[in-house]
């Protein structure tokens, strides 16, 4: 139970810094899709600025020791790798809640499992302490056994 427990905390521990990492990304495209309608309304007599209509480069994770470049251009959909083989694209506010909600069950699994653990240790502790006065109790009941069938055969024998 206890290593069952110390697995999901690991597991927990590595999910939440790469949900709050593609949280994060995100909320920054969201953030720069918004920004250049900003700039867009504001200059909409500016035909020359390329800042606008610059791609976003960028360099992301494939694997743990393989990364890619790549030139993000302007959109409102995200592509969200769920696991087991899935992946989903949703629009930038929808994926925004998803990841958000994802967060949050993730961080309160996390909180409850480290509850957990502290339980069980703790009641590990209990036990061992129990366990050991269990023990001292018999072996001082032996001990008071073997003193009288002792003080028994001096008796008898006088």
């Amino acid at each position: 139970m206890d290593s069952n427990l110390t697995q999901r905390r690991q597991s927990l521990e590595e999910k939440i810094p790469d949900i709050k990492k593609t949280l994060d990304m995100v909320e920054y495209l969201q953030e720069r899709r918004e920004g250049k309608k900003k700039a867009a309304e504001d200059d909409e007599d500016d035909l020359d600025d390329e800042d606008v209509k610059k791609p976003l480069k960028t360099t992301f994770e494939l694997n743990d020791t393989l990364f890619a470049e790549a030139e993000l251009e302007e959109t409102d959909t995200v592509y969200l790798w769920l696991g087991a083989n899935v992946m989903l694209s949703y629009k930038i506010p929808a994926a925004i809640a998803l990841l958000k909600s994802k967060l949050e069950v993730a961080q309160t699994s996390l909180d409850n499992t480290i509850e957990d653990l502290e339980f069980l240790r703790e009641q590990l502790t209990i036990m061992e302490v129990n366990t050991a006065r269990v023990y001292n109790w018999d072996v001082k009941r032996r001990r008071e056994k073997r003193e009288r069938e002792e003080a028994q055969k001096t008796k008898s024998l006088e």
